[in-house]
């Protein structure tokens, strides 16, 4: 592994968080009381103005960078696209890397953890199922010497070294503008929505609830039949949707859910009452059949997260860990998350997400992070490809 390669991968990480915009202007917190879970500080590491201290990091022997992938179910990106990109940076580094699913088993996860371990790895990162579990393979992990990279969601109370992510809050925000925009545009400029929010266990899930709930309040709105979906299960959430809907025979003009997964299931329902399209749905993480739904306009909006800038952005900090360059690994972490249930500042890449409508569907192809060919699939689709520019 050259350093040359080391460097290139580091400076991909610093780029991209300068360019995503993220955080608060150098030396400035932020104006407002921090939420648990965001970001409090962004800094240029060079100067030492606020924001984490340098990280000591005891290393391990090994020299394979590891990860742990929750599970396929939830959405679709963690094989898709989050394994593919991870795999990408790390071969483009020079660097083996052992990749790995859970399949939403915590037991699995502590197991793969273990083995991962045993096998010489010497940076780990992870994606939790929830924070108790994760904490405890932290824990061992750091006891060997491995460092943790929480990656996309924060372990709280784990203690990881570093987190990689978007900025949450604002994930939930550009749900719940994209939200009002809908609303305002159907002629509903106040009334019920219903909230369909991510698992409990998942501390990402409260912090896109944050966004879009203020968001939605802020304009007017009120938050009705608040529910979360244990596990992120698109099934429960159907069912439990279908609850919500009936016991509120119908009256919401909007219903805020937390992923693709979420609205999709809840677009189901929807369209099962004869409400399909009139009653605008919300997503996230822009997957094939939540682009397709935005296009055909059964669902109002998804986010974008630019999955590759995340995965690129992780593997950096890992491999200059591997090297043994944590000066590199420091400077990259421009922001700082604050774990709710420590106090513990933890230095974070944060990037920012992107509002995706009919319109801007063509911008999640362009960027390479799926093809026309996966969503115009039916001569209504191809219509609707036609009529946004998606090619």
């Amino acid at each position: 592994m050259s350093n040359k390669m080391i460097g290139t991968l580091v400076a991909l990480a610093v780029s991209t968080v300068m360019v995503a915009g993220c955080g608060t202007p150098k030396g400035q917190g932020l104006t407002t009381p921090p939420v648990d879970g965001a970001v409090v500080a962004s800094t240029d590491a060079s100067t030492g103005d606020g924001g984490a201290q340098s990280v000591e990091i005891p290393m391990g022997a090994g020299s394979k960078a590891c990860v742990i992938l929750p599970d396929a179910a939830s959405s679709a990106r963690w094989e898709t696209a989050d394994r593919t990109f991870l795999t990408e940076a790390f071969t483009a580094a020079g660097v083996e890397s052992d990749i790995q699913n859970a399949n939403g088993d915590k037991a699995k996860f502590a197991t793969i953890a273990d083995q991962m371990l045993a096998e010489g790895c010497a940076v780990l990162l992870i994606v939790n199922l929830d924070s108790p579990s994760a904490a405890a393979v932290i824990a061992k992990a750091e006891s060997q010497g491995v460092p943790v990279i929480d990656y996309d969601r924060l372990t709280l109370g784990g203690g990881a070294t570093y987190y990689v992510s978007f900025d949450n809050v604002a994930v939930g925000t550009a749900m719940g503008e994209g939200l009002v925009k809908c609303m305002q545009a159907n002629g509903d400029v106040d009334g019920p929505v219903a909230l369909l929010n991510g698992s409990p266990t998942d501390n990402n899930a409260t912090l896109f609830q944050q966004g879009y709930q203020q968001a939605i309040e802020d304009a007017g709105y009120t938050s009705a039949a608040d529910q979360s979906v244990p596990d992120w299960d698109n099934t429960k959430a159907g069912t439990l949707f279908e609850q919500m809907f009936t016991k509120a025979n119908g009256n919401f003009v909007g219903v805020a859910s937390a992923n693709d997964g979420l609205g999709g299931a809840a677009a189901a329902v929807l369209e099962r009452n004869g409400q399909g399209g009139k009653i605008p749905v919300t997503g996230q993480d822009a997957t094939d059949e939540g682009l397709q739904r935005v296009l055909m306009g059964t669902q109002c909006m998804t986010v974008y997260k630019a999955v590759r800038q995340e995965a690129d952005a992780a593997a950096a900090l890992a491999v200059a860990l591997i090297s043994g360059d944590t000066a590199a690994a420091d400077a990259a972490a421009t922001a700082v998350t604050v774990d709710s249930e420590t106090g513990a500042e933890v230095p974070s890449v944060l990037l920012t997400p992107q509002a995706i409508f009919p319109e801007s569907v063509k911008d999640v192809v362009a960027d390479g992070y799926t093809t026309a060919a996966k969503i115009c699939t039916t001569e209504e689709l191809k219509a609707q490809c036609t009529k946004y520019g998606v090619q």
